[in-house]
């Protein structure tokens, strides 16, 4: 890490700038997402789950619903 350490730069931007160096190598080492997979897998089941769900239980109440407001917006 080399920050500049002439006259122009402050101790507060020597700081601001050390502290804004490990932020962003933080950042770039905690991107491995590769992990989470599973967890992404189950939240698009379990959503596919609920909007199936949701479509057996109150299919028709929606369609009625649906054409009732395009009706109301096409005149």
């Amino acid at each position: 890490m080399t920050i500049a350490t002439d006259r122009t730069t402050t101790p507060t931007d020597r700081r601001f700038a050390r502290l804004l160096w490990a932020a962003s190598n933080r950042i770039i080492i905690d991107r491995d997402d590769r992990g989470d997979v599973p967890g992404w897998v189950m939240i698009v089941v379990m959503t596919a789950g609920l909007v199936a769900a949701i479509t057996t239980i109150a299919g028709g109440q929606l369609q009625d619903m649906l054409r009732s407001a395009l009706a109301s917006v096409g005149g």
